[in-house]
This record gives structure tokens, sequence and C-alpha cells, in this order.
């Protein structure tokens, strides 16, 4: 085993030299709401219309407040669903650690998991979520990591207070951060731990074609 300085953090790297741990691929579930597409735009015109960014001729000002809560939660509940599809694969990940006396001695940790998922993705992955389009993706993972911290099923509406709503990433960023702070996990680089990304759909027809491939060649 070799150890690293990390010049950026001065905290060391777990870089083993001649072993690889194969995770489990990372399975992402689509979170189908009809109305959230919507949601979202109105939330993005309303708060431009709020900021005089662009011209308001027809809603108040109360109005347009809700046109943003609205789309602000439809976004916490789309993180807090992706949130669980992370949690689910970190919990994965640690039935490697529990299978492997190494990995337990050197302290690789749930929160190990977390920082590789968020600071050093393969880079077939990172390809993936750019296809995807998804750019942002180390605020869109944290953040819902955050909230999964918090609650344990989707918050209703109601449930939740308007100053939380209207500013939830910063909540969220603040209980990703103590998430991180509960243990010091050893950090770990992809080169030794890759994993795969699938779309929930894509994965189920790449199962379908491995079981249908046995059949076909007899």
């Amino acid at each position: 085993m070799k150890e690293r300085l990390n010049p950026l953090s001065n905290t060391t790297i777990f870089a083993p030299l001649d072993r690889t741990w194969k995770l489990p691929p990372l399975i992402l579930h689509p979170f189908s709401d009809a109305a959230g597409p919507n949601k979202l735009v109105e939330s993005t015109r309303a708060s431009m219309m709020l900021q005089g960014f662009l011209p308001n001729n027809e809603f108040t000002a109360d109005e347009l407040d809700r046109k943003l809560l609205d789309g602000r939660y439809c976004e916490i509940r789309m993180l807090y669903y992706v949130g669980k599809d992370l949690t689910r694969w970190i919990e994965q990940c640690m039935d490697v650690v529990n299978r492997d006396p190494f990995l337990q001695e050197e302290g690789v940790k749930e929160q190990s998991f977390a920082s590789l998922l968020i600071e050093d993705p393969p880079e077939e992955v990172r390809e993936k979520l750019r296809k995807w389009q998804v750019a942002d993706y180390r605020s869109i993972f944290s953040r819902a990591m955050g909230l999964n911290m918090v609650f344990a099923d989707a918050p209703g509406r109601l449930a939740l207070a308007d100053a939380f709503i209207r500013h939830y990433y910063r909540y969220a960023d603040h209980m990703y951060a103590c998430y991180q702070s509960q243990q010091t996990g050893r950090q770990i680089r992809s080169t030794s731990f890759p994993f795969d990304l699938y779309a929930s759909g894509e994965y189920s027809r790449m199962l379908e074609r491995e079981w249908q491939d046995p059949i076909d060649a007899t």
C-alpha cells in the first residue's frame, strides 16, 4: 500500500497500487411528476421577474412568490428521490467493506464513498452525466444526500416552512457537510474503486439481454 498527501486538503489519500475493488453500479431511477417540468420553468421565470430581469405585467408579488416556492418544492422532491438512490448505493458499497477486513482496518466509511462520488467519480461516469446534461452533479448529489440525512420520507409541502423551501439548497449544503463531519473516513480514489452508472431502464434492459443470451445460445 502506498500513501500520498493531497496538497489541497493535507489529508492522507488511500492509494493501494496492487488492488482494485469493483463497486456495485450506481442506478438512478427517474422521478416522474407530470407537473414538475412546468413548475420548474414557472419558478425560474417567477424568480427572474421578482429580481427585475423579466418584465411582469400579469402577476402580483405574492403570486410570483408562490410560483417560486412551488418550483423549489418540486426540486426538493426530485433531489430527495435522487438521494435515496445514492444512499442505497453507499449501503451496497459498505457491504463490500464489511466483507473485506483490509478495507475495514483502513477506515473506509460511508463518507469515503460519498466523497468518491462527488469529488472523484470515474471518467466514464462523468462522461455519462455530461451526456445526460447533468452539469453540476456535485451540487445535485451532495444536496440530495443532505436531504436524505434529515427526511425519512419525501416531505409533504405543508410540513416545510416557506423559509426553508425558499433557501433549501443552503440548508442541504450544510446537511451534507454535517453528514461528512460525523465520521472521518479514509479518502479513496476511483482508480482503485471503479464503478458504473446506469439509468434504471438502461440497467433493466442490460439484465434482460444477459438473461436471454444463454437461451439464444442453445
